[in-house]
């Protein structure tokens, strides 16, 4: 049900908890010409952290700073590409727990009409993470 495994790298901003600074960072990433794979966000307080897996994430990064943007760091996750169907994250996360990989955050984002589903894993160990979906 794997299709595909990679490391990839993320974004992740932590900025203020206000009304608009999605519409802010989106528009960013659009007027630099980047397209965004994957985005999860949550808001703790007067902050939010927003986590982004970018087809450029080294010029998405340099285009959030250049927009103000100063708390933008890359970090490396998993990018899997599994199948759309269920299941599927069953065998991913089956494979993770045998292996006795804790997952630090996961997130993913899917279509409909079949196309794969891109799943986004941090663990405390990607590395073997990574072998483990290949395999």
């Amino acid at each position: 049900m794997i299709k595909n495994a990679e490391m990839g790298k993320e974004l992740v901003l932590t900025v203020p908890n206000k009304m608009g600074t999605m519409t802010t960072v989106s528009k960013v990433l659009a007027d630099h010409g980047i397209n965004v794979e994957g985005i999860a966000g949550y808001a703790t307080g007067n902050e939010a952290r927003i986590m982004i897996v970018a087809d450029d994430v080294l010029r998405a990064g340099e285009a959030l700073e250049k927009a103000g943007f100063k708390a933008v760091e890359a970090k490396e996750v998993v990018v899997v590409e599994l199948e759309n169907k269920p299941g599927a994250l069953k065998s991913l996360s089956a494979r993770i727990s045998d292996a006795k990989i804790d997952i630090k955050y996961i997130y993913g984002s899917t279509c409909s009409g079949g196309c794969a589903s891109t799943v986004i894993v941090s663990t405390y160990d990607n590395e073997k993470a990574l072998v483990i979906f290949k395999g």
